[in-house]
């Protein structure tokens, strides 16, 4: 970028009159101070939910200075009633860009766009209208949308518990609710917190699952002289675990890019963490093996611990009589699937959720593709 170029761009970047500060409490000042008392005055009586929910670092509490640059700052989800949120909609934003304060603890609230086809906004200061980051929805189309069912209506069925990603019902539980006259939000998030009971153990057999396919790979690949494919598999299989903790934990694991920092959040035996990271950095295959049977055997504690099966013995041994010690994961699958009684999950394969066995983020973004593909299985 030449220097004139640097220039104009530094000069278009908000200049906050204050430290940073998290985005979720930048998102309860903006409500309170500004959002608030617009809606009292021309909508008195209004009932509606204001939260910080959906996409953004903020709402899984990851945001840090450097996610200023894109679609952070002083952001608001306003629902209404469906009738109203129809109504009332369109007038409401017009009125929030005329009304909203430029900018709020120093961070702007107008969100400019350097390409009309590209929906990244980054905050501006401006002299007319805001362009604001304040959406009005209402609860059930919102959650469809991203969802592909109303869960402030009814419980999700099995299937729609399937095609949900993991991300997106993190993005939906997680943030912050500041108000919530309707009861419609609050009732959705607690639907969604956790997969019932069933559903919770049919995907930990599917994750231990996936463990067991590739076990026996590392070595495989070491023997041949694959070295570089031998460290790619160990690498799938941390990645596996991490999500296996995640799940153990009851915590909806994010993708790829805060998947490590929600897995260091977990109260987890310090060894663990040495073993992964060990898996993935060592650069001999006896190594890798070792790292990799003491973090698999330090998970299956932790899945004994939760007293969901009968215990399984939670110790390495050889893959048949091939000179590679694996765990042989599948045991563990098998005893949670026993534990399975529900006979829509009894009659599915071992697949799992639909991030369980889809890796592409397009894909995942997508309702109707993924509750077809899911009802396929």
């Amino acid at each position: 970028m030449a220097s004139a170029d640097v220039t104009a761009h530094s000069e278009r970047m908000p200049k906050p009159a204050a430290a940073f500060l998290p985005g979720l409490t930048l998102s309860r000042i903006l409500y309170e101070e500004a959002v608030r008392p617009v809606l009292d005055s021309a909508y008195p009586g209004l009932r509606y939910a204001a939260a910080r929910v959906g996409t953004g670092s903020e709402v899984l509490g990851f945001d840090t200075a450097r996610s200023a640059d894109h679609e952070w700052g002083p952001r608001l989800d306003l629902f209404l009633a469906p009738a109203e949120a129809a109504v009332l909609g369109p007038g409401l934003r017009r009125l929030l860009a005329e009304r909203l304060p430029k900018e709020v603890r120093g961070w702007p609230t107008h969100f400019r766009h350097d390409d009309p086809h590209d929906p990244v906004g980054r905050m501006e200061l401006t002299d007319g209208p805001v362009q604001h980051r304040v959406s009005v929805n209402d609860v059930g189309d919102w959650l469809r949308t991203r969802l592909g069912c109303d869960a402030s209506a009814a419980e999700p069925s099995v299937r729609q518990w399937l095609a949900m990603p993991q991300q997106t019902l993190a993005e939906t539980t997680g943030g912050a609710v500041f108000h919530d006259a309707l009861g419609t939000l609050d009732t959705a998030r607690r639907r969604l917190a956790w997969y019932p009971d069933q559903v919770w153990r049919y995907l930990l057999a599917c994750q231990w699952q996936r463990v067991s396919q590739e076990e026996a790979f590392v070595g495989r690949c070491a023997e041949v002289g694959d070295d570089l494919g031998s460290a790619v598999v160990a690498g799938r299989l941390v990645r596996d675990l991490m999500r296996l903790c995640l799940l153990l934990r009851r915590r909806y694991a994010p993708y790829g890019k805060w998947l490590g920092s929600a897995f260091a959040r977990l109260d987890l035996p310090e060894e663990l963490t040495t073993s992964l990271r060990g898996a993935v950095t060592e650069t001999e295959y006896p190594a890798r093996e070792s790292h990799l049977c003491a973090a698999y055997e330090s998970v299956a504690v932790m899945q004994n611990e939760a007293g969901l099966t009968d215990p399984v013995d939670p110790t390495c041994r050889p893959y048949h009589e091939r000179p590679f010690r694996v765990f042989h994961a599948e045991r563990f699958a098998h005893a949670l699937t026993a534990t399975v009684t529900d006979p829509e999950l009894r009659a599915l394969p071992l697949a799992g959720g639909v991030d369980q066995w889809a890796d592409s983020t397009d894909f995942l973004g997508l309702n109707r593709p993924r509750s077809a593909a899911t009802n396929v299985l």
